[in-house]
């Protein structure tokens, strides 16, 4: 499968050049379309790095994207996505943090578009690097997030995930949004699998968060996701007439039921 490789950047300097080069040798490029980095209104040198990369030719279909000010990671994923010419998606972070040799493992369990199986596989860090505190409030948050929402999703935090690209596209736009994806995925109908992944130390730069503006942020988004889950009505096509003009839609559960009655679908979760 062809991929898309989107990785979100603030102020990632020191970082940002490593992990792009990083991700042209550990993706194969028959698999590698293209790799788009959103400078979310940088005010260091992480456009520079990413420019000299691009002007070097070594790394083709290599993108930069810059918003005109600052407006947070899932506002630079959606502008990334937007302008993907791949069906297929993998995120990660900007920091370094995330393994670009994981991306293939991720994409050897995703389902092809439009077929049975996980529509997004997200990475499940199994030996965290941040610190002790880090670590804990995340393990809270997973905890309280995955009792509230039922998503079975062991670490939504983690940056590194594959995932069909229309289906984020059809999916309600909201700041920090990319917190709640397995949520979102699973809500709209589609599967979703978790494959563990590697966890590094940041070689430079400042983490973006802390554990008070995470804890605020999520408790607000989570009314939000909550509300959205309950909310949702993704209601089956069952019967179509004429036949002779197919259903394009990307997801399979709209799909006429089979003759036994059974209906085909992609993460079917009723």
């Amino acid at each position: 499968m062809r991929v898309t490789v989107v990785i979100p950047a603030l102020n990632e300097a020191g970082n940002i050049g490593r992990l792009i080069e990083e991700t042209y040798a550990a993706v194969p490029a028959q698999c590698l379309a293209e790799l788009i980095v959103v400078d979310d209104a940088s005010e260091d040198a992480t456009p520079d790095e990413i420019k000299s990369l691009i002007d070097s030719g070594k790394y083709p279909g290599l993108r930069y994207l810059r918003h005109d000010e600052r407006s947070g990671q899932s506002a630079a994923l959606r502008s990334a996505v937007l302008a993907a010419t791949s069906p297929i998606i993998a995120t990660m972070d900007g920091d370094g943090q995330n393994d670009p040799h994981d991306i293939p493992h991720l994409l050897e369990v995703l389902a092809a578009p439009g077929s049975d199986g996980p529509a997004l596989v997200g990475g499940v860090r199994t030996e965290r690097k941040a610190t002790g505190s880090k670590r804990w409030a995340s393990r809270a948050a997973n905890w309280i997030r995955d009792k509230v929402l039922q998503d079975d999703c062991p670490d939504t935090g983690c940056g590194i995930k594959v995932y069909w690209r229309e289906v984020f596209l059809r999916l309600p736009f909201f700041t920090s949004m990319h917190r709640y994806l397995p949520a979102l995925f699973q809500t709209y109908g589609y599967g979703v699998a978790y494959v563990p992944v590697n966890d590094r130390p940041r070689q430079a730069g400042i983490s973006k968060y802390n554990n008070l503006n995470r804890a605020l942020v999520g408790i607000y988004d989570l009314i939000g996701v909550t509300w959205i889950r309950k909310r949702t009505k993704v209601p089956r096509i069952v019967e179509r007439h004429p036949n002779t003009h197919p259903i394009t839609d990307i997801a399979m559960r709209l799909k006429p039921v089979n003759d036994d009655g059974a209906r085909a679908s992609a993460g079917d979760k009723s």
